[in-house]
């Protein structure tokens, strides 16, 4: 079992939290752009033109549940890692937004989070051209709708980010899972890109596919990994609330491991006793 031993929150750290969350948001900013840097590497190596990997793996369904269980496993060791521990390893404006509409965050601190998790994806992704000709065969890793279009695509991004939500939602709100979550990744993304990918490339992050969009000029599409992550977030929430069953499950802060460490009091903000709607309301 993955374990965390951290200290607690510091008392009396409230006040001004949006602006004490500088080094919240820089860890995810440098945990984004490890996970894009990275994780798109993982998408080159098995997929690229020329790669040992196609020869050695030909089975292109094999190939695609392999880069999965790897690009989640990045995410993985990034949340048990340092950069995890301060920033919370949301590394996904969809997570921040499924945390802030679970009255765990400020507006303003979540608000930080998405720009930095932007900002980490777009720089993340330019050491992708050093991947070369290898890289761009497979425009550095950007995702692109398939041949089904763009909507089929906003709707394949919606099922796999609720999946990866109410998975998250589940694991955080069940103290038996909990310090499992990380290892929810890696198994998630091995089922979800061998199912998923021929509709889309499985995203469920619009920081993931805004880098290596900008970095290849391969944005055609790009609501679709904006509009479906978005949709699916909301859905799992909204789920949660009004299934009778998980309306126990209520996460109690908004990181996805190291849970007792809060030095700047951002992660555990509870908003009201019915919480933020998901539809807005």
């Amino acid at each position: 079992m993955v374990t965390a031993t951290d200290h607690g929150p510091a008392p009396g750290r409230r006040r001004g939290t949006a602006f004490k969350a500088w080094p919240a948001w820089w860890s995810e900013f440098v945990g984004t752009a490890l996970l894009v840097g990275v994780g798109c590497s993982l998408v080159i190596l098995d997929f690229g033109a020329s790669s040992p990997v196609v020869a050695l793996l030909p089975d292109t369904d094999l190939r695609r549940a392999i880069t999965g269980f790897l690009f989640g496993g990045v995410g993985a060791l990034i949340a048990v890692s340092r950069v995890g521990k301060i920033s919370g390893a949301h590394l996904n404006p969809v997570v921040t937004l499924a945390f802030w509409l679970e009255g765990r965050m400020k507006g303003g601190v979540a608000l930080g989070y998405v720009m930095a998790q932007l900002m980490g994806g777009a720089l993340g992704a330019l050491p992708l051209r050093l991947w070369g000709a290898m890289g761009a065969s497979v425009a550095y890793g950007a995702t692109a709708p398939g041949p089904a279009g763009p909507w089929v695509a906003a709707l394949g991004e919606a099922g796999a980010t609720f999946c990866l939500v109410a998975g998250l939602l589940l694991f955080l709100g069940h103290a038996r899972l909990r310090g499992y979550t990380p290892l929810l990744f890696p198994f998630l993304y091995a089922f979800l890109v061998w199912a998923e990918a021929p509709l889309s490339g499985t995203s469920t992050n619009p920081a993931r596919s805004l880098g290596p969009g900008l970095v290849s000029g391969e944005l055609g599409g790009w609501w679709a990994y904006l509009a479906g992550p978005l949709a699916g977030t909301l859905a799992a929430v909204a789920t949660r609330r009004r299934l009778p069953w998980a309306r126990s499950l209520e996460v109690g802060v908004a990181k996805v491991f190291h849970f007792g460490h809060d030095a700047y009091g951002i992660f555990t903000e509870k908003s009201s006793p019915s919480h933020r709607s998901a539809s807005g309301q």
